[in-house]
């Protein structure tokens, strides 16, 4: 997505050679309308997949993953990393490592969103190990409902994120696709779709 890219060149910051900070559009500070945009791209994208629910991780992929559930017309489900009060029906879980903040979370959707019948469309901000989108794999896996795609809005493709998913054999699209961020500099492949 080439405003997507453009944007990334124009305000995101390498941290290192394995951190991105975007957190001026998507990450702290949102840009509505180019999420309203990525949104509406994953739901040009998988349109074909009969997708019935699009399901995230709080808290930064809630507003793309928003607008494409929009787009598809089809309700969002986000997993919790912290139990309410308020959730005291039967839970699916898994553990997530987050590469970014070095820490391993519990994450909960409640059983009774996410069903066998459902064909799910999982949006996440940023692909890197893969842990976060594996975690929402097997929620949906407990629940008996198929994914039927990934959507990544920034990859990190030099690391193991997309191989790990890949080998589970789900189907990934990524927006903008990070091949390096050596010398403080961001440089990109193709994106996928």
């Amino acid at each position: 997505m080439k405003e997507l890219v453009e944007r990334i060149k124009k305000d995101g910051h390498v941290l290192s050679n394995g951190v991105l900070k975007v957190d001026s559009f998507i990450t702290h500070q949102v840009d509505a309308e180019l999420m309203e945009r990525v949104g509406k791209r994953f739901a040009e994208v998988f349109a074909d997949k009969g997708i019935t629910k699009v399901v995230t991780i709080e808290a930064s992929g809630i507003v793309p993953a928003v607008y494409a559930a929009q787009a598809l017309k089809v309700p969002m489900i986000f997993a919790r990393k912290a139990k309410s009060l308020t959730m005291s029906e039967e839970l699916l879980t898994s553990s997530v490592y987050s590469f970014t903040k070095q820490v391993t979370s519990q994450i909960s959707i409640s059983k009774k969103f996410l069903t066998g019948e459902d064909k799910v469309l999982i949006i996440d901000d940023f692909l890197a190990n893969g842990q976060a989108a594996k975690g929402l794999v097997e929620l949906c896996q407990q629940a008996g409902a198929e994914v039927s795609g990934i959507g990544i809005i920034i990859e990190k493709s030099f690391q193991s994120g997309r191989a790990l998913l890949e080998e589970m054999g789900l189907n990934i699209v990524s927006l903008a696709r990070i091949a390096s961020l050596e010398n403080q500099r961001v440089e990109f492949l193709e994106e996928d779709a």
